[in-house]
């Protein structure tokens, strides 16, 4: 075991921002429930409709469109009730596929091909699993990774985009459906979120939501993320260096800054995830909502072509704006050994 653990699985969640954190613990005090008019209520009102704001700023939208749920799944849900014959490429992440009614094929990198004339088309912005991100966008777009990651912004033919805190350094349990146009509620109640959306909103997970969004935008205006770019380009080299040959899913597409996905043939990604993680290392064999199924083929891997070995046998690591080059490296040499031990004994 490492001294000390390393975190490089940004994708499945992004560590909690400090600015998250004091935002939730000065929401704690907001008794009001935002829906009530007095003193009280509207204090916990102003929290809710400044958190708006900052998310349509992150997003270039109108904070009126701008609709609380509780994560990325949710506002899934919500989107697809309004989006009948909704297609998409086998790529999508499973709270947007489960709610496809036809396939859209995908080439090597993940790119969408062409889609049937006259349904809607979800076009996930990046892939969580590769990083691949798409040119084309949708009338439903799962912007959850892209957002404060990348220049994302909503387009003018997404009718609804869907957004995550936790993947942006807020907390868990709270997302947002950005919705251009007015999505047709499955929560009915008390007609919350203008009517789009019923139940008492989560205050102090939308305040940290807020504060995550402001401090990602920003982080992007100011550069960080190129510098991860980077940092995962040297990760990258030094696995090549280690393991000559080694398939880089999607290297030469364009991927978010922070994720790189590699594929060691016949080694089970969920191998490789216990190896890393006895030496105190978190990464991940594919999306986290689909991880823990031991030896299952990347559902994504298999869309973009891959045969079920090299499916089955993908690693992902994912950084952010906290990893330094120490840790990384350290990753490299770790899976390094690990991987030519493996090979040694099957010499």
């Amino acid at each position: 075991m490492t001294a000390a653990r390393v975190y490089l699985d940004w994708n499945a969640s992004a560590p909690l921002r400090p600015e998250a954190r004091a935002a939730m613990l000065a929401a704690m005090d907001a008794v009001g429930n935002p829906s009530s008019v007095h003193a009280e209520g509207r204090a916990a009102w102003a929290i809710v409709e400044r958190a708006r704001i900052e998310i349509a700023a992150l997003v270039g939208c109108g904070a009126e469109q701008v609709v609380f749920t509780s994560g990325a799944t949710e506002a899934a849900a919500l989107a697809a009730a309004s989006l009948p014959g909704l297609v998409g490429g086998g790529i999508e992440h499973d709270c947007v596929a489960a709610h496809l009614a036809g396939a859209v094929p995908v080439d090597s990198s993940g790119a969408l091909q062409a889609a049937p004339a006259g349904v809607p088309l979800a076009a996930q912005a990046a892939n969580p699993e590769t990083g691949v991100m798409q040119t084309r966008q949708g009338a439903l777009v799962d912007a959850v990774q892209a957002v404060g990651r990348t220049g994302w912004r909503l387009g003018a033919e997404t009718r609804f985009a869907l957004l995550s805190a936790h993947k942006i350094g807020g907390p868990k349990g709270v997302g947002a459906l950005i919705a251009a146009a007015a999505p047709s509620a499955l929560l009915k109640g008390g007609g919350q979120e203008q009517g789009r959306r019923a139940g008492t909103e989560n205050v102090i997970g939308i305040a940290g939501f807020a504060a995550a969004a402001a401090a990602a935008r920003g982080e992007f205006e100011a550069g960080v993320w190129d510098n991860v770019a980077a940092l995962r380009d040297r990760l990258e080299d030094a696995l090549e260096a280690g393991a000559p040959g080694l398939d880089i899913i999607g290297r030469g597409a364009p991927r978010l800054p922070n994720t790189t996905c590699f594929a060691a043939p016949g080694w089970p990604g969920e191998t490789q995830v216990m190896a890393m993680d006895l030496a105190g290392f978190a990464v991940s064999a594919g999306s986290a909502c689909s991880s823990g199924k031991v030896n299952r083929a990347s559902r994504t891997l298999l869309a973009m072509g891959a045969d079920k070995i090299t499916a089955s046998s993908a690693l992902r690591v994912s950084i952010g704006p906290t990893t330094d080059e120490a840790e990384v490296m350290a990753f490299a040499g770790a899976w390094t050994a690990a991987y030519q031990r493996r090979r040694a004994k099957a010499a």
